[in-house]
């Protein structure tokens, strides 16, 4: 850990090049915040670098649990803020319009909160395993770590894409544990627990557990939206979702929330209730006389008995 660099602030100047460039009217409002916020602590932070960084020696040994709060908005110099925040705008601007503004503040809050909590776990684990006292005293700032997270979740929602890293092609799934590897190699400074965590925490998001843990808390405190369904990038939303006729005549072995989508001709029917249709719609096209298609939700009651309908059937293959 070192003290922040304080210059002529390159990092910054660039990084309000490339916001201004990209046009702030076409970043997303959480993400625009969160952006401001980290930028904004690191020209006027709340503590000196030293006392807002996390480490097990620090947040558990000392009881300084602000820390983990402090350490994922502030940054060692302005080229950490710059490699950070430009990662935030790409991938902030792709997951809030996915997951809507409300969900998106909320998931960066746990994301935020979470890496940290498993970098204390990882650090912890490492030092009793190697008896190496100096694992829970690394300390560890910067939004890398959420990042890292929500790489993870990127790539779940843009499945079978490839990522180009250092001009190799990579697949989207496995691009995250690629740049892990990279960055710590190229720059042996940085938090490899640190990113790791992060990492884990998108994987405990896309695997299921998270989610549904912070889908729970939502719904008990009424928090607002949740995110679409796990395989929204494929999503198409069932026009049939509504209660219809058809369903009141079957409520009792029908599930709506579990029930495949149907296509549009079929419209929820089986095999036989199929070919009762198109005799019905055979029937009603003869003589010439042409008649729209019934609408989905066929009245039964009405229909003629199937017995006399294969009759009709029969006396238009005998004329």
């Amino acid at each position: 850990m070192r003290n922040r660099q304080r210059g002529s602030n390159l990092g910054l100047l660039l990084l309000a090049s490339q916001v201004f460039q990209l046009g702030i009217d076409n970043i997303p409002p959480v993400t625009l915040a969160t952006l401001g916020l980290n930028v904004y602590l690191f020209l006027f932070p709340v503590k000196p670098l030293l006392l807002t960084c996390v480490s097990v020696q620090q947040a558990y040994w000392h009881g300084d649990w602000y820390r983990l709060l402090l350490s994922p908005f502030h940054h060692a110099d302005d080229w950490h803020l710059y490699f950070n925040m430009v990662s935030l705008l790409w991938k902030g601007i792709k997951l809030e319009r996915r997951l809507g503004g409300a969900w998106f503040a909320y998931l960066l809050s746990v994301f935020s909160l979470l890496t940290g909590v498993v970098y204390l776990l990882l650090e912890a684990g490492l030092t009793e395993l190697t008896d190496d006292p100096s694992f829970s005293m690394q300390c560890a700032v910067g939004f890398s770590g959420v990042l890292f997270g929500l790489k993870v979740v990127n790539n779940h929602y843009n499945p079978g894409g490839v990522n180009y890293i250092m001009g190799l092609p990579v697949a989207n799934r496995y691009s995250c544990w690629v740049e892990l590897v990279l960055i710590h190699i190229m720059n042996p400074g940085t938090s490899f627990v640190g990113h790791l965590s992060g990492i884990l925490v998108g994987l405990l998001y896309t695997s299921g557990p998270l989610r549904k843990l912070m889908m729970t808390c939502a719904g008990y405190s009424g928090y607002g939206r949740s995110p679409p369904p796990e395989n929204s990038s494929n999503y198409r939303q069932n026009p049939y979702n509504s209660s219809t006729s058809y369903r009141e005549h079957n409520n009792s072995n029908y599930n709506s929330t579990s029930a495949p989508p149907q296509h549009t001709y079929t419209a929820g029917l089986s095999e036989e209730e199929q070919y009762d249709a198109a005799i019905r719609a055979s029937l009603q096209d003869q003589g010439g006389s042409r008649q729209t298609r019934p609408s989905y939700g066929f009245n039964l009651s009405s229909d003629p008995p199937l017995e006399e309908m294969r009759r009709r059937r029969l006396q238009r293959f005998d004329r």
